[in-house]
């Protein structure tokens, strides 16, 4: 008799065990709503980047365990030069397990560097007199391309994050004689109420010359930044993010951390680099503000 008491009493406890967990389960869930940005490229005439995004992976914690977000309705195809000074656009919004995360990875349709020309391909670039050419990547797109930055998902709630892939540091051109266009993505993840944006006017460029702002984080410039790359790398590599000041002679940095920065400010001739006309110090950052810096580059 006892045992059969207690055989009824399993029979229903344990579907109340097991609905408890799953209810548990689904109350740990969270929203990441994701968008794409860019920062511009300042040389070779390139009007467009196009890249095709086929697949979106969240990292899981320790090791190499890696999920896809099966929600991401790809492939997606963008150009990035429409997407600077704080343009952005969605890729999408995904449930997933609330709690911390660092990275992301992106699959993108692009051919291997050794191939050979591609019909149609996912990542390629245009240029002023309306050419075009692929973008390979090194080791083909199966390993795919890592965001990194830190951000929380919340408990039934969520979270807004941009992924910058800043093309002037991805996109690099090969030596010899190929001059073939590499993909080799940067991409930081920014969380978008936490960012804050420095803006401003530059005035007194020398004549016959464009100018270019590139932010850093203080105290990370030097004066080998400038020095003339290595065979697939760029210059000022270790930039946060930059911006060519436009015909109206405006610059806009945007989607920065909050903290303090360096702006180098640069002196370009014809989309090449020809020197770095001064540096200005101690530019505070808040989260969701626009700092205002006027640049005389006379009193640089």
């Amino acid at each position: 008799m006892k045992l059969k008491t207690l055989l009824a009493g399993l029979v229903i406890i344990l579907p109340f065990i097991f609905f408890t967990a799953c209810e548990k389960d689904d109350d740990n869930k969270g929203t990441l709503n994701l968008s794409i940005t860019d920062a511009p490229i300042d040389s070779d005439g390139i009007t467009s980047v196009y890249i095709t995004v086929s697949e979106v992976q969240y990292h899981m914690g320790g090791g190499n365990d890696w999920a896809v977000f099966e929600d991401f309705d790809g492939p997606q195809k963008f150009d990035l030069l429409e997407l600077t000074r704080g343009e952005s656009e969605m890729l999408g919004s995904f449930e997933m397990e609330a709690g911390q995360y660092t990275q992301l990875r992106f699959m993108l349709e692009a051919p291997a560097h050794d191939m050979g020309p591609v019909e149609n391909p996912g990542c390629y670039l245009e240029f002023e007199d309306g050419s075009t050419q692929n973008l390979f990547v090194p080791s083909g797109a199966e390993t795919g391309y890592k965001a990194v930055g830190a951000f929380r998902v919340p408990v039934n709630g969520s979270v807004d994050v941009t992924a910058d892939f800043d093309v002037r540091k991805s996109v690099v051109k090969t030596g010899g004689t190929s001059g073939k266009y590499l993909l080799k993505p940067t991409i930081r993840l920014i969380v978008d109420d936490q960012a804050g944006q420095i803006a401003g006017g530059v005035s007194n460029i020398p004549e016959g010359s464009e100018a270019v702002i590139y932010a850093y984080e203080d105290g990370t410039y030097s004066e080998a930044e400038a020095d003339d790359p290595a065979d697939e790398e760029t210059r000022f590599p270790n930039a946060v993010t930059s911006d060519m000041v436009d015909e109206a002679g405006e610059y806009h940095l945007a989607y920065l951390a909050p903290g303090n920065y360096e702006l180098i400010v640069v002196e370009t001739i014809d989309g090449e680099f020809n020197d770095v006309l001064g540096i200005i110090e101690d530019v505070e950052v808040e989260s969701r503000e626009t700092t205002n810096e006027q640049i005389d580059v006379e009193d640089l």
